[in-house]
């Protein structure tokens, strides 16, 4: 049975590391931009919830809310600042979301200092339940993995079935003709932008339930959701979610060998695709 323990807290971790790269997945599916900010803004989106929690006083699930509007409208950093800096050179939106990150690590430490955090869950967080005789899971990390499902699954129904979906797909395949049938390609930046920190804030809660965080880690959670996007393909939001559960499954299979690999066999996992398939697993088709 411990085998089978293993592949059930891989696949739950790997729904964690899918939330983590839905966003990242998303920008860079629409606007071809690597967001090297997105581990911090995904931190940001932590510590304006335990604010909420804490100094508004607000339950999780109303600061949740709180936190999901706010993020969205922090869509004007598209109009203030990615926008300037869009284009056919990939290296001045690297070093402008550079520059966010370390902005937004500062401002954080400035702010709320350097001692690790966390949010407050009561028993949800201890909640387990049991699936089969003898085999039990948290509550916690199966609503993850069942929130990671959710999330693509509505992202694909909005890209595939809305009308703000084909403006997403007409801009990702090609801006000038997308504006020539009367799309406005600022709009639809600013509405990915702020769709992507929306998700970003589930992201947030269930990893500052799930673990204490502090200032100086969202480069890490950036890694992880880089590996995740990569092994399941760019711009693919199912390969996303399948590269969360690869990278989880490897981490859960590394610490079962031995504690110290758990990390390792995970970065492992991410070369070994990119030397099999250098597009990922399930590489997005351009329509």
């Amino acid at each position: 049975m411990s085998g089978f323990d293993t592949i059930i807290e891989g696949v739950l971790l790997g729904g964690v590391y899918a939330l983590f790269a839905l966003g990242l997945s998303l920008i860079f599916g629409i606007m071809r931009l690597v967001n090297l900010a997105h581990g911090d803004l995904i931190l940001l989106a932590a510590y304006l919830v335990l604010s909420a929690t804490t100094a508004l006083g607000l339950p999780l699930a109303a600061a949740s809310l709180l936190v999901v509007v706010a993020m969205f409208a922090l869509f004007v950093l598209q109009r203030l600042v990615l926008e300037r800096v869009l284009g056919d050179d990939i290296l001045p939106p690297l070093l402008v979301t550079f520059g966010l990150s370390i902005v937004i690590q500062n401002g954080l430490l400035l702010g709320y200092g350097a001692d690790s955090r966390r949010l407050q869950a009561g028993a949800f967080e201890s909640s387990s339940v049991t699936l089969a005789p003898g085999l039990s899971v948290g509550l916690a990390p199966l609503t993850a993995l069942v929130t990671a499902i959710a999330a693509v699954a509505l992202l694909q129904l909005i890209f595939y079935r809305t009308s703000l979906g084909r403006a997403f797909r007409a801009t990702a395949d090609n801006p000038a003709i997308a504006q020539l049938m009367g799309v406005n390609e600022r709009n639809v930046y600013a509405i990915a932008v702020g769709l992507s920190l929306a998700v970003s804030v589930i992201a947030a809660i269930v990893f500052g339930i799930r673990a204490s965080f502090d200032p100086s880690i969202g480069p890490a959670r950036l890694l992880y959701a880089f590996e995740a996007v990569i092994i399941g393909g760019l711009g693919s939001l199912w390969g996303t979610l399948a590269g969360g559960i690869v990278l989880g499954l490897a981490q859960a299979i590394g610490a079962r060998i031995n504690p110290e690999w758990q990390i390792l066999a995970g970065h492992l996992a991410f070369l070994a695709v990119l030397m099999v398939r250098p597009r990922g697993l399930f590489p997005a088709r351009r329509t």
